[in-house]
């Protein structure tokens, strides 16, 4: 009896840990994706770009903050590094949000999820004249396939409700080139030795430092107003998600391998473009869903590719 039942708990702990990693990536895409429907939420609610990104980067570095002391890890180490954390916290936070933010109104939050999707393919796009990766035909024909989901929907005249979207949609993608020149960025200096918790914690709070004159001189701060409103609770979960989903991205790069946690890129376009459905009712053109297959086929193209989640780990 006790024979068995042991057989039946290591039975139940090789189950967890084969779909644990699926439950991470999961877990991430639904945070993540949801990102873009509060950020639509937040903006829409009356809270200005330039304001939206300060309280959402400024909140999540006090909460990480919080966590590097916990830790007990010293502050310190990023001082040497801190021209870098400056680069990385433009690239990484102050600009693509701001950028993101101003086209969230006038988009569709599904049509968003896809435009950030291009994230990994112009990574690689960058990462070939700098002689970062190799030319490969099959990851080259990936970045075919995400300029092809571009075009079907800027330009058949139906693809979206409102052809006015479109000047927004680019804008939109200016943010995923800046999200890509930071992963460039990144792997110039992967050997970088204060840890992702850390870095982060910096990025945020020097962002926000940035953003403070900036938010100043465009009257962009937002007073939030008693009881709370669909605005400020927006706020708050685009500040946490960006705290949680980051860290368990980290926890899943050092568990599963970074090959594994760069799936990520399917889950949280998939869940963007549903979350859109279920929050705002949001429906689309045959365009925009033969784009969103466009670009999973292309993701399936450029990303490393992987047959387990130990692989690259």
């Amino acid at each position: 009896m006790a024979t068995s039942i042991q057989s039946i708990k290591r039975w139940g702990q090789g189950l967890g840990e084969r779909f644990l990693p699926w439950l991470c990536l999961g877990f991430m895409g639904m945070a993540w994706g949801l990102t873009f429907s509060l950020g639509k939420i937040a903006v829409e609610s009356g809270i200005k770009p330039f304001g939206l990104t300060f309280y959402q980067v400024g909140l999540a570095g006090l909460i990480l903050v919080v966590i590097v002391m916990v830790r007990r890890k010293p502050v310190l180490e990023l001082k040497p590094h801190f021209g870098f954390i400056c680069l990385i916290a433009m690239l990484g936070a102050a600009v693509p949000s701001s950028l993101f933010y101003f086209a969230a109104p006038h988009v569709q939050a599904g049509v968003l999820a896809i435009t950030v999707a291009l994230i990994p393919l112009l990574t690689y796009g960058f990462s070939i004249p700098l002689k970062i990766e190799g030319f490969s035909k099959i990851r080259f024909l990936g970045l075919a396939f995400g300029v092809l989901a571009m075009l079907f929907i800027a330009v058949p005249d139906n693809s979206l409700p409102n052809r006015a979207a479109v000047p927004w949609i680019l804008l939109a993608c200016l943010s995923s080139v800046s999200y890509a020149a930071e992963n460039i960025l990144l792997g110039f200096r992967s050997a970088i030795a204060v840890g992702p918790i850390r870095m982060a914690m910096g990025m945020n709070l020097i962002s926000a430092v940035v953003l403070l004159p900036v938010v100043y001189a465009t009257d962009s701060f937002y007073t939030p107003q008693f009881p709370l409103g669909s605005g400020d609770y927006a706020l708050v979960g685009l500040s946490v998600i960006t705290v949680i989903a980051y860290s368990l991205f980290v926890l899943t790069v050092a568990r599963y391998g970074a090959v594994f946690a760069s799936q990520t890129g399917y889950t949280v376009t998939l869940c963007g473009v549903f979350w859109g459905i279920m929050i705002f009712g949001e429906s689309h053109s045959l365009w925009v869903w033969c784009a969103l297959v466009a670009m999973i086929i292309g993701l399936a193209l450029v990303l490393p590719k992987t047959s387990s989640p130990r692989d690259g780990g």
